[in-house]
């Protein structure tokens, strides 16, 4: 099946091949004047491990088949950067590394992607997450992450559905259709 365990910095490489390969789904669907190829580099995925985030990743035979980040800020984690080659979506690796991911802390976490990204989106509900309202979403985008605007006006954020809500900023969290 595959064992999830935390990434080393011998991999790099194999992080930013599996988070380029599968990032093609978003080509067209992430707006144009915010794609670049590749999608993510080296420089980026270092600047990322230096603001905290912490890869972990699903491995099968040796080899990486998905990698998923966790960043804490201020009183939060941040869910960053998951993806999974493309060869093994739909496997249940995204679902084994979130809630691997998601047993490792017991601070609130949130998760934010492309607005238009419906099959995202729908995952993390399926998963325990509810999408926050537009004025939530800019509040902790502003507070949370590090992005320019026009990423702001693209994105959604997605809070964890454990009963509690990072401070007070997450108070009007619309509820995923459990069961689906």
């Amino acid at each position: 099946m595959g064992v999830i365990r935390p990434c080393d910095a011998s991999e790099h490489e194999a992080i930013l091949a599996v988070v380029n390969a599968a990032a093609e789904a978003y080509r067209g669907v992430i707006p144009a004047d915010r794609w670049h190829d590749p999608y993510m580099g080296r420089g980026e995925l270092d600047a990322e491990i230096a603001a905290g985030v912490r890869f972990w990743g699903h491995e099968r035979v040796g080899a990486l088949t998905g990698v998923m980040g966790i960043q804490p800020v201020d009183d939060v984690e941040l869910i960053r950067h998951a993806y999974v080659l493309p060869a093994h979506q739909g496997e249940g690796i995204g679902t084994s590394l979130l809630r691997h991911l998601r047993g490792l802390s017991g601070r609130p976490m949130l998760v934010g992607t492309w607005a238009d990204a419906g099959w995202a989106i729908r995952f993390y509900q399926h998963n325990g997450f509810a999408l926050v309202s537009e004025s939530e979403k800019t509040a902790l985008l502003r507070r949370y992450w590090t992005i320019p605007e026009r990423q702001i006006e693209t994105s959604v954020v997605l809070a964890e559905d454990r009963g509690q809500t990072p401070n007070e900023t997450v108070a009007e969290v619309q509820r995923p259709p459990f069961g689906v």
